[in-house]
């Protein structure tokens, strides 16, 4: 559901939704493409199936570390994740973040994957999740931000697509 609360981000790939799928659900793929433009992502830890997490550490461009974590709620295959995103300790404790204090320490993350004509449309929807006023302030007041950081991770998807065979 789209409320001013909800940041959405949605990208057409020149790719059939079963490899979509595949390179979202699957570590070894996650961690060539995952992330911000220009991060990396030198570990993770993936328990696929509902109430399983994602434990992964991001690395900057200049070499500094963060670690995240997703918690499966829903798994429809090939259509829908939907996952509590958090920032985290390398143990998969839930933390802030690390250069915001006041940023959700829980996001609820949508992802639907929708084909038509062999291209896949994935629409990403993201709101606070148990979050204080606050947060949810500063959710709505990062949007741009968002919109920037997932346009970066949808190219490294694309990128990545190309040299797996797709588009």
């Amino acid at each position: 559901m789209q409320t001013n609360d909800t940041f959405r981000i949605s990208r057409t790939f020149n790719a059939p939704r079963s490899l979509l799928w595949k390179v979202y659900t699957e570590r070894e793929h996650l961690m060539q493409w995952f992330g911000p433009k220009g991060f990396t992502m030198p570990k993770a830890d993936l328990d696929f199936r509902k109430g399983g997490t994602f434990l992964y550490c991001l690395r900057t461009p200049d070499g500094q570390d963060m670690w995240g974590k997703w918690v499966f709620r829903d798994i429809v295959e090939p259509e829908k994740l939907e996952v509590i995103t958090s920032f985290s300790d390398p143990q998969g404790g839930i933390t802030r973040h690390p250069m915001s204090p006041d940023w959700p320490r829980e996001t609820l993350g949508i992802t639907t994957f929708e084909e038509t004509n062999g291209k896949t449309t994935v629409t990403v929807n993201w709101e606070v999740f148990n979050g204080t006023e606050l947060e949810r302030k500063v959710f709505a007041d990062n949007q741009p931000g968002m919109q920037m950081g997932w346009t970066g991770t949808f190219e490294q998807l694309e990128a990545y697509l190309a040299k797996v065979g797709a588009g």
